[in-house]
């Protein structure tokens, strides 16, 4: 089929209609709460670093939450809380069992590596960018006792992973019992855990600690909040360790209230939740809208708020001539990434999809 661009039958208006990005969720801004939760914050005075009393109900929200006494430590990055769990779990003599598509893989710049000592990021491979748990039993088991091998001592998975596939919660169990008897943590990169967990319909404690995490990272900048992550200690025993690492890391913020507020307002009347389940809705209505055109291969279901599918090179020009901004061609020539956000709306993704239906000659079914 020959594409061609095609302008015109453009509605009033539609040219000074501002393109939309969706190259990430990190693009998106914050929750009004959490801003208003910020600013609210900033009346009086408060003991520092993380001994006033909006950090420690912030503690006590996610004790409730996870149905069980947990250790708490907040940090600005997803990195930070990557890198620190990973260092209090791994010895420099080490090794990080992590899928190759992970994000403490690919784009941690090194964080892990350095904040470990130099432990070994040791790649496990499986479908869907998920650790298979067959080449886990192998991997765990790889030169255990031989003093010329780091040794396995964690696994991290990621939830949601980076391609927007979801561990069920067997699937995490499976992990945590050959965790358990290899004597391994478990740590669960959740920088997408709300989308992930509203995938799921699950509670956050069948998620995580039932299923054997030790050690999550709690993300929050890409569903709502500027700038905090929480790290969530399920294996109590590392918060003395957590709490030395974090300061010597420069990221125990002295005025740590304003981390706080935002996860306090994060967290308050399931705004959280709210949310990830709008993300994941127009990740799916875009899908569902992308799938009427037969020029378009959409590969997979989204399970959270990531969507890839391959478009025709006449399609991808017309939309970023249009501003329209995305990842393409990192996964194969024509494949594009789409990620939704809290903040993207039905009237987005329609106008997406607009867009598409004029860019090109392109039948829809």
């Amino acid at each position: 089929m020959q594409l061609t661009a095609n302008h015109e039958h453009m509605p009033p208006g539609h040219e000074t209609r501002p393109a939309l990005g969706f190259s990430s969720d990190n693009i998106a801004g914050a929750s009004p709460e959490v801003i208003e939760a910020i600013a609210a914050s900033n009346v009086g005075q408060a003991a520092p670093y993380g001994a006033d009393e909006i950090t420690a109900r912030v503690e006590r929200k996610f004790s409730e939450l996870f149905e069980r006494e947990v250790s708490v430590l907040l940090v600005p990055t997803g990195t930070a809380a990557n890198a620190l769990c990973l260092a209090a779990v791994t010895p420099p003599w080490g090794s990080v069992l992590c899928h190759p598509s992970s994000h403490v893989n690919n784009d941690e710049c090194g964080a892990p590596e350095f904040f470990t000592g130099a432990a070994k990021l040791v790649p496990v491979d499986g479908p869907s960018a998920k650790i298979g748990i067959e080449a886990l039993r192998a991997a765990a088991r790889m030169k255990v006792g031989d003093v010329h091998s780091v040794q396995p001592s964690c696994v991290s998975i990621t939830q949601a992973t980076e391609v927007g596939s979801v561990y069920s919660v067997d699937e995490i169990a499976a992990i945590g019992d050959v965790c358990k008897s290899a004597s391994l943590r478990l740590h669960m990169d959740g920088s997408r855990f709300a989308n992930a967990l509203v995938a799921l319909g699950c509670t956050p404690a069948e998620m995580t600690w039932k299923a054997g995490v030790d050690a999550l990272s709690f993300g929050a900048t890409k569903n709502g909040v500027p700038a905090a992550e929480a790290i969530v200690l399920f294996d109590t025993a590392l918060a003395r360790e957590l709490a030395f690492r974090r300061k010597r890391a420069g990221h125990l913020f002295s005025k740590m209230r304003f981390l706080s507020a935002q996860i306090d307002a994060y967290l308050r009347d399931d705004l959280w939740l709210r949310n990830a389940r709008q993300a994941n809705a127009m990740a799916r209505r875009l899908m569902l809208g992308l799938q009427a055109f037969t020029c378009i291969e959409v590969q997979g279901e989204p399970q959270a708020n990531i969507l890839f599918c391959r478009l025709p090179s006449a399609l991808i020009d017309a939309l970023l001539a249009q501003g329209f901004t995305f990842y393409r061609d990192r996964w194969g020539p024509g494949v594009v990434r789409l990620v939704t956000s809290f903040a993207t709306t039905s009237a987005d993704v329609d106008h997406f999809l607009d867009s598409v239906r004029r860019a090109v000659g392109c039948n829809s079914q």
